[in-house]
């Protein structure tokens, strides 16, 4: 919900302020999960967490980095969102070793702190300027006379947000979904140690092929990198569900891992293309919101497929399948 009204309030309150906000309420719901005791505290520490995310994250990313930049847009999203990719690399074993230092109360207070500190000047610092008072070039085609933003509701019965949307949610269920289960998924033939090590192999390939299409895209189709993508981490997840052995694994998930990163960043990229600029934060904060609001369900739908199958082929396999039809569907709208 937070997200759907993110533009409202980036043009109400700035970019900086809002993310100083998400900022401050991220502190705090690392404070609250830590800190709770009782089952119900943890619904309430979901609150500020959820904010702190909507704020700093996703949709609100691109709307920092969509004021500044316009040819090279996919190199800048490519690189902002590389950031978090590396982010978790980095903050996995950096809690482990402070919660086995510290304990977790104290590592969360840690964390919440050094966040604060960090983010809340580099907000103030670079997020507060325009691109039009530092000179960027880059921002010139934002300048122009655009006309009025369109309602959500007009968004929601245009075909190509349709089409966006509803292939990038049905190929985020199937990658949520995946990822959630991945590490029981390949347990039994790599081993705990082995599975972490490949899933670890799964994410730097996340950074790699966000990195590759980020600088490779340029003017190209991007609903046709989509499909190519949905395509990719198709075939990988059809070795992930039918592969046996150390070796087909690992080429699932480098196949599956390429494709990642790019569920993230080719939603805003297409809608820049396709959309009017008054229209474009509307859209990928719509966006965003409808896509969340249907892989939340996703661990959840796979993990009881594979109770009830007692495996893990059947929910890859629906998962491959979705993965197909989002490739389809992307590509549905194409212009000629």
């Amino acid at each position: 919900m937070l997200v759907t009204y993110l533009p409202e309030a980036h043009r109400r309150f700035g970019i900086a302020r809002v993310t100083q906000a998400g900022v401050a309420f991220a502190a705090l719901g690392i404070l609250a999960w830590s800190n709770a005791r009782e089952p119900w505290q943890l619904f309430a520490a979901a609150l500020p967490s959820g904010a702190g995310w909507a704020a700093t994250s996703g949709a609100a990313i691109n709307a920092m980095v969509a004021p500044w930049f316009e040819r090279d847009r996919p190199k800048a999203l490519s690189f902002a969102f590389n950031g978090a990719s590396i982010g978790g690399l980095v903050f996995v074993p950096l809690w482990v070793v402070l919660i086995a230092c510290f304990g977790l109360p104290s590592a969360a207070a840690l964390i919440g702190l050094a966040m604060a500190a960090v983010l809340w000047p580099l907000a103030a610092k670079y997020l507060r300027p325009k691109p039009e008072a530092a000179g960027s070039a880059e921002s010139e085609p934002q300048a122009k006379a655009a006309p009025p933003a369109r309602r959500r509701v007009d968004l929601l019965r245009d075909r190509r947000f349709a089409t966006i949307s509803g292939a990038f949610a049905l190929g985020l269920f199937a990658q949520i979904g995946i990822f959630a289960h991945l590490l029981v998924r390949l347990a039994p033939d790599l081993g705990s140690s082995g599975s972490a090590w490949a899933i670890s192999l799964t994410t730097v390939c996340a950074v790699a092929g966000r990195t590759i299409l980020g600088w490779g895209l340029g003017t190209r189709d991007r609903r046709l990198a989509a499909s190519l993508n949905f395509a990719l981490q198709a075939c990988g997840t059809m070795l992930l569900t039918f592969g046996g052995g150390t070796a087909a694994l690992l080429c699932g998930c480098i196949l599956f891992g390429l494709g990642v990163g790019n569920l993230i960043s080719l939603p805003p990229l297409i809608v820049q293309k396709e959309f009017a600029a008054a229209d474009t934060a509307k859209a990928v904060a719509l966006l965003t919101a409808i896509n969340q609001a249907v892989f939340a369900f996703a661990p959840a739908v796979l993990g009881w497929l594979r109770d009830v199958e007692a495996d893990y082929t059947l929910p890859f396999g629906i998962a491959a399948c979705l993965q197909i039809a989002a490739s389809l569907l992307v590509i549905a709208h194409r212009s000629r």
